[in-house]
């Protein structure tokens, strides 16, 4: 299973909606911003309704952590994983810090922060969720159609604001 970034196949709207987050409640991350670039599974084969964070700071330029999340249930992933092993469907299901990945002393904390705040956000959670259906769609077309997940499930698309004309 490799991963690669939404940017790479949705760079303007990847521009746009890429989450980030300044912390300066919390000495842990000493006030730094926190990019949380997604990157999704890019096998046509898998249908794993994951994402991974690739958390980047903004002081260093450098990636400080990697969080897997799955949204779907634990009977979803044993399913999926075809075996009901407790340890791998909580890693699947995430929050985690990616044991493949290198981490620095930042992880846990932001790890915390994806718990906390990224994932108790509906409209961010939604907005993962069509990220994933779109990337998917340009993997494999044959097996993910627009259509495949209802708009319930995966989030409306965001439409745009309409700015008030000014008086003159």
């Amino acid at each position: 299973m490799s991963y690669e970034p939404f940017y790479e196949r949705f760079g303007a709207l990847a521009w746009k909606e890429t989450r980030s987050m300044t912390i300066l409640d919390d000495p842990r991350l000493a006030g730094d911003q926190f990019g949380f670039i997604e990157l999704y599974c890019n096998d046509e084969d898998c249908d794993c309704r994951r994402v991974m964070f690739n958390v980047v700071s903004r002081k260093s330029q450098k990636s400080v952590a990697v969080i897997a999340y799955g949204w779907e249930s634990r009977e979803f992933y044993a399913k999926w994983y075809r075996q009901n092993d407790p340890e791998i469907i909580q890693q699947m299901q995430g929050p985690i810090l990616n044991p493949g990945s290198q981490q620095s002393e930042f992880a846990p904390a932001l790890l915390e922060k994806v718990r906390t705040v990224l994932l108790n956000d509906p409209a961010y959670v939604a907005r993962i969720k069509r990220h994933y259906q779109m990337f998917k769609e340009t993997v494999d077309p044959k097996h993910f159609r627009p259509t495949r997940l209802p708009v319930s499930k995966i989030g409306p698309v965001p439409q745009k604001r309409k700015r008030p004309r000014s008086k003159k």
